[in-house]
């Protein structure tokens, strides 16, 4: 069967351009179904599961139909939580990044003076809650009657919180040449009726049927990570557990080129597989791995599919995918036969919320374990170097270099010399410099939003120097750095949290008069 892409869909070139280079190979069900249709301009009803790749799936055919300010907002989307808000915006922003279209997230808890100031410049599309988008309707702010695209974003969740009569205020500001986008993962007789009141009679219910998620035979377990720290944690990972067949898996094609030559200048008998190799690369390489020749193959979603390989011992998630499904598919490749597999994810402190839902939607339980330490690497090989050792002994092979033994024994303890060539393998087996006993793990790290971002041009060097200016807070209490188009996240040690607020909050950073408080809410 043919591949689907995205250039199959219909997408104008420059919204093609950004999804290549956001590295998604191919669009999930839901993308694949729902945005021909979009772009046909009919009313649509997406009903898919939490972690399908929604966004994209109303985002890129939107934009694409996108013609030119207008000098109106010609697009709302809205969403359940501020932090969705932030995050459908965020990935908006990427998807437009060669479309001449101005976005803007409105929400509570950040001023709404400084949303009033951004809307009155003029934007062509909003991503917002209920509340704050009714409040700014009020003020006078936001005019939807140009709008030519209503978004319900998580539209059962909406209800849930109790957003109804919000919404039907904010679609019936809307003018009703519009087309009316509905998503949800759920579809009770509330959203059945509120999409026979608001949209089109030839409005297209697509859904994506829920396939079985059966994990059953493979224990799943998560490593918390720093961003930096990844390409180091696999290092530790493999050397402690020592996989004799292994699946790696990236999210895109410059990731797997970009692992698989770390890893191959650090000895590690490794090769890779993406859409870009052709055909007989591909075949040939899965050939080796069949056969016994590579011990890793680095692989994108699409590049795996299709690879049947017994004894693939290891499954390990270096990033995690664009859906849930795409998570399912990777990790059944292990644990097969009714056999029991290992399926290994690295996650960062933002990225902690979408393990939890692919836990909730899998049913299935993923451990934590911890990052191995120098310790834990040395004893794994100390263990494997002294079984092969006494194989040895058992095999009597060694016999021809007993003369030499004995020449050593004149010179030197047999047991310093034993221990000298443990030390030889072990150094030879060991892939990385490693300098810090322990790396990663953020859970002592809490999640700071603040309303500085890329627009005002601020760095992670420059947050650093202003941290340790007005709060007398270090590099090493900081974490993970997350500059957005208008916001950041901060991961702070907690001891230096009080102080961070304290001392920083109401300052200028990069000309910008700084508001900063703990991230609540789901990421």
């Amino acid at each position: 069967m043919k591949e689907m892409k995205f250039s199959d869909l219909g997408l104008n070139s420059d919204i093609l351009k950004a999804i290549d280079g956001m590295g998604f190979e191919e669009p999930s069900n839901i993308q694949a179904e729902v945005i021909p249709v979009i772009l046909e301009g009919f009313d649509v009803i997406g009903q898919a599961q939490t972690g399908t790749g929604k966004t994209l799936a109303f985002g890129a055919p939107v934009l694409s139909k996108f013609n030119g300010s207008q000098g109106k907002i010609s697009s709302i989307i809205l969403t359940p939580t501020r932090e969705l808000a932030i995050q459908v915006n965020d990935e908006l922003v990427r998807v437009s990044k060669y479309s001449r279209i101005k976005l803007l997230p409105v929400y509570g808890g950040q001023p709404i003076e400084r949303q009033i100031k951004a809307l009155r410049k003029g934007i062509d599309m909003v991503v917002g809650t209920p509340g704050r988008v009714l409040d700014l309707i009020r003020r006078n702010v936001i005019d939807l009657s140009g709008v030519k695209f209503l978004v319900l974003d998580e539209a059962d969740e909406m209800l849930n919180m109790g957003f109804i009569d919000d919404i039907e205020s904010i679609i019936q500001e809307c003018g009703s040449d519009r087309q009316t986008l509905l998503f949800s993962a759920t579809m009770p007789n509330e959203i059945k009726k509120l999409a026979k009141r608001y949209m089109k009679s030839d409005a297209k219910h697509i859904s994506i049927v829920k396939n079985a998620m059966t994990v059953s035979t493979i224990n799943q377990y998560y490593y918390e990570i720093k961003q930096k720290d990844r390409f180091e944690s696999l290092c530790r990972i493999l050397d402690v557990d020592e996989p004799t067949t292994a699946i790696i898996f990236c999210k895109t094609k410059r990731g797997v080129d970009e692992l698989v030559e770390s890893m191959q200048a650090r000895g590690y008998n490794v090769e890779g597989m993406h859409g870009d190799m052709s055909q007989n690369q591909r075949m040939n390489t899965l050939r080796r791995f069949k056969e016994g020749n590579l011990e890793f193959l680095v692989a994108t979603d699409v590049a795996a599919r299709g690879i049947d390989v017994e004894n693939v011992t290891h499954v390990i998630n270096y990033e995690l995918p664009q859906d849930i499904e795409s998570y399912v598919h990777r990790i059944g490749r292990t644990g097969r036969a009714n056999k029991e597999g290992i399926a290994y994810t690295l996650v960062t402190a933002r990225e902690y919320m979408t393990l939890k839902q692919i836990e909730k939607v899998t049913k299935s339980k993923i451990k934590r374990k911890e990052i191995p330490s120098i310790d834990d690497i040395f004893h794994s090989k100390y263990k494997n170097i002294l079984n092969r050792v006494k194989e040895t002994l058992e095999q009597e092979d060694y016999k021809k270099f007993v003369p030499l033994a004995a020449e050593l024994d004149e010179e030197f303890n047999l047991v310093d010399v034993a221990a000298a060539l443990m030390n030889i393998v072990y150094g030879k087996e060991i892939s990385f410099d490693y300098t810090e006993d322990r790396i990663g793990g953020e859970s002592n790290y809490v999640r700071l939003f603040l309303t500085v971002g890329r627009m005002d041009r601020v760095n992670p060097k420059e947050m650093l120097r202003f941290f340790s200016d007005n709060a007398d807070v270090h590099k090493e209490d900081i974490g993970n750095i997350d500059i957005l188009e208008k916001f950041s996240f901060v991961d702070v040690a907690e001891g230096a949290v009080n102080s961070l607020i304290k001392n920083c909050s109401g300052k200028k950073l990069c000309g910008r008069k700084l508001k900063m408080e703990v991230s609540t809410g789901r990421r």
